[in-house]
């Protein structure tokens, strides 16, 4: 038996692998940080064997929540990613399984390559309605890339980034159901958002972390999502550089793209907290809301973070420092890495084709709503 993790978003350490197939390993942290969560590895050498697997320091991640009800993903085809039932008990996250292949992978969630990465940002440049342009650079020198769709300056500037977390794998799943959609030109809702509205979609906003298997931090060490008051071209320069041209092109709406460990629903925090906030925005933010919930059972909007108290947003954060900056509309979004539990699958749990969709859905509320930003 084997473990390798030498392979893009690859984590995982071994501690120990026994003849009785006991395989024992640790999550190692994030670059430069102490964050603590994804995992994805290879395991060889094991067609029907008995094969014990336990995470030995779970208990110790950055969100020892998100091991309650979790089952973990794996795949024979780095295709499909089925569900294998699995328990946590005293810290340890462990998992029983018979392989009926030589290799399988493990991974805390369905991984979103660089390699499909750089497929999306160029298939995408092939319709004419999409324009491919590079910001800037990463800490490692790789290219921001930034996915210009419709015609710029003709009316409302929508923007929308993913991974800022570059664990959560979810968010680029859902980037490319929306960007599908919205090339689309036999789907009546992206023709008519697209009469008045260019999107700006960074669909990887910490491609150096997703490489490097990290949870939340860049290759400097810095969690992004607390980067956006001031954010450093040495530390944190994609979001520098983003926000940067956000600077040049507006916000009228700003949708920022995560995963929750913790919390199996689908679910927003928008800016109630920020000090401009105001009841035109509330308004604006419940209408949202409520048709998202119309066009998608997957979304609702009783399990959250809760409100922020007025004053007391916190703007280092995405969504609350482009609302306050720009006077908009802005949202985090939040999918699950476990299961969404109004609508479970046990055999797929939440997975990348589900948060595809979900992406999809999202043009509907911003339809709703464009006529109010």
């Amino acid at each position: 038996m084997k473990i390798s993790t030498k392979f893009d978003s690859g984590n995982i350490e071994v501690v120990s692998i026994n003849s009785n197939g006991l395989i024992k390993l640790n999550i190692r942290k994030d670059t430069k940080s102490d964050f603590l969560q994804w995992f994805h590895f290879r395991l060889t050498g094991v067609i029907n064997q008995a094969v014990t697997i336990e995470i030995l320091n779970a208990g110790q991640s950055t969100y020892p929540d998100g091991w309650e009800n979790y089952n973990i993903c794996a795949s024979y085809d780095r295709i499909e990613w089925f569900r294998i039932p699995t328990t946590y008990v005293d810290g340890v996250l462990k998992v029983d399984f018979e392989p009926t292949q030589n290799s399988l992978y493990f991974a805390y969630f369905a991984p979103y390559s660089y390699d499909r990465h750089q497929n999306l940002v160029h298939s995408a440049e092939l319709s004419d309605l999409c324009k491919v342009e590079v910001i800037g650079e990463t800490v490692e020198g790789r290219d921001i890339d930034l996915l210009v769709i419709g015609e710029e300056g003709i009316g409302k500037s929508v923007w929308v980034v993913a991974r800022q977390h570059p664990g959560e794998s979810m968010a680029e799943w859902f980037i490319e159901g929306l960007v599908d959609r919205l090339l689309d030109s036999n789907d009546p809702v992206s023709k008519k958002l697209l009469e008045d509205v260019c999107f700006y979609i960074i669909p990887n906003m910490n491609i150096d972390g997703s490489i490097a298997g990290n949870l939340r931090a860049n290759a400097a060490g810095m969690n992004l999502n607390r980067e956006w008051a001031s954010p450093s071209i040495q530390n944190s320069p994609e979001v520098y550089h983003c926000l940067a041209k956000m600077d040049k092109t507006g916000v009228d709406l700003l949708l920022d793209i995560h995963g929750d460990e913790a919390i199996p629903f689908n679910f927003v925090a928008a800016s109630e907290g920020i000090p401009s906030y105001n009841l035109e925005l509330k308004q604006l933010e419940e209408q949202f809301k409520n048709n998202w919930m119309a066009v998608s059972p997957d979304f609702q909007d009783e399990h959250n973070y809760g409100a922020d108290k007025p004053g007391e947003a916190n703007l280092t954060v995405c969504s609350n420092a482009v609302a306050e900056r720009f006077n908009c509309l802005s949202f985090t979004i939040e999918m699950p890495f476990k299961d969404n539990d109004d609508l479970p699958d046990t055999i797929y749990g939440w997975s990348p084709e589900r948060s595809m969709v979900f992406g999809e859905s999202i043009l509907n509320p911003i339809l709703h709503v464009l006529p109010e930003l």
